[in-house]
């Protein structure tokens, strides 16, 4: 198998920046970097993101305060009455 130096580096480079031009070459560089790290997790068995486990359900205080007030109902509105 053939060495790969700095000039054939060079070249491929080049080509990929005339191919895809120089705004999308650094997003397939992210994107390719991103494929190759999934990759080796998936080999190696790790999970480093965390983002395949589902968060756990807030605490009831939480719930509760998240909700809409409801309605009030005549039996909350204070009753006035006439002394007289």
């Amino acid at each position: 198998m053939p060495n790969v130096g700095p000039f054939e580096l060079a070249i491929v480079l080049i080509i990929a920046l005339v191919v895809f031009g120089p705004k999308r070459l650094p997003e397939l560089g992210k994107s390719l970097g991103r494929g190759i790290r999934e990759f080796k997790g998936a080999v190696s068995g790790e999970h480093d993101d965390g983002d395949d486990e589902p968060k756990p359900p807030p605490p009831p205080a939480e719930i509760e305060s998240s909700k809409a007030p409801a309605e009030k109902t005549a039996e909350d509105e204070p009753v006035a009455h006439d002394r007289g």
